[in-house]
């Protein structure tokens, strides 16, 4: 939500105009806030992201056990007093895994989304702002990229580069830089025809300061709402890396490896894939509900 503030300009003739241009006020971001909160299911949503951010910064002190520790002798336990979610193959403790595999997770989610929002905003915003064969020549670019399935795209990247940590999350940039760039694109495109940006440029501000001053402070709400969907997006294309054997690596207790592990275990061990693939299940689920909070809250239909 924004006020206004008039800024007056004269024209040719001398005639002196008014020209409406948009502040941020804190206490309307505030309200926003405040409504959203009174949302059951975004609040639902927050509550659940915040769990596995705490879990991701303290997890080694919380966890029963260290999540490389080997109990043979307890190979494939059963949820129970000792092993609240039961044990693997190698008689390490589930639930410990799960615990500390958050942090790996929710880096690899937020570096990933960060940089897909930075190349997408930039795309999105110099396309748009520019047009002509700027726009052209960057739109083409994003739908030669679209045209691929976003988990075989990831595959095709990695198995050039390999796959480090900093490779994946490159990776998972790439694959969704694309589809920001093209709501950023058409929320600029509607923002360029502002009176506040007219005013802007006959005042004698540069491109580069209309861009970064004007129009994308008022890119804030819908760039809030594809974060929350994209970093959903990056856990499930992340676990998905991992159970393909792409993703984090060991001795990392990745959740999807830890699925693709124990995936022979299930006819008689459930629990060993049951509950790493609940924690994806959740922490996306989660993350929706609170993206489907803001996307209603900012009035944004771009999902």
């Amino acid at each position: 939500m924004t006020q206004s503030i008039s800024l007056p300009t004269q024209n040719m003739a001398g005639v002196t105009q008014q020209f409406d241009l948009p502040k941020t006020s804190t206490r309307a971001t505030q309200s926003q806030w405040t409504r959203m909160l009174r949302n059951p299911t975004a609040l639902l949503g927050l509550v659940i992201v915040l769990i596995y951010l705490v879990l991701a910064l303290f997890g080694e002190w919380i966890a029963p056990y260290p999540s490389t520790e080997q109990h043979l002798n307890d190979a494939l336990q059963p949820p129970s007093s000792t092993y609240w979610l039961g044990t693997d193959q190698f008689g390490r403790d589930i639930l410990s895994r799960v615990i500390v595999g958050s942090r790996s997770m929710i880096l690899l989610a937020t570096a990933s989304t960060a940089l897909a929002l930075l190349l997408g905003a930039f795309t999105g915003l110099v396309a748009a702002y520019f047009g002509g064969w700027i726009d052209e020549i960057m739109m083409r670019a994003t739908d030669v990229l679209l045209s691929f399935p976003a988990l075989l795209l990831a595959l095709l990247i990695l198995s050039t580069l390999g796959s480090a940590m900093s490779y994946l999350v490159l990776c998972i940039a790439v694959v969704f830089a694309p589809a920001i760039a093209r709501v950023v694109r058409s929320v600029v495109l509607e923002l360029k025809t502002r009176e506040f940006v007219d005013a802007a440029r006959m005042i004698g501000a540069s491109h580069s300061r209309i861009m970064r001053r004007e129009i994308l402070p008022n890119l804030m709400s819908t760039l809030l709402v594809e974060t929350a969907i994209y970093f959903g997006y990056a856990i499930l294309v992340g676990s998905g890396l991992g159970f393909l054997g792409m993703g984090v690596q060991p001795p990392s207790p990745d959740w999807g490896l830890q699925v693709s592990d124990g995936r022979n275990f299930l006819l008689t061990a459930a629990w060993v894939v049951i509950f790493p693939a609940l924690a994806i299940a959740s922490l996306v689920i989660g993350v929706n509900l609170l993206a489907d909070g803001l996307a209603s809250n900012s009035g944004n239909h771009h999902l």
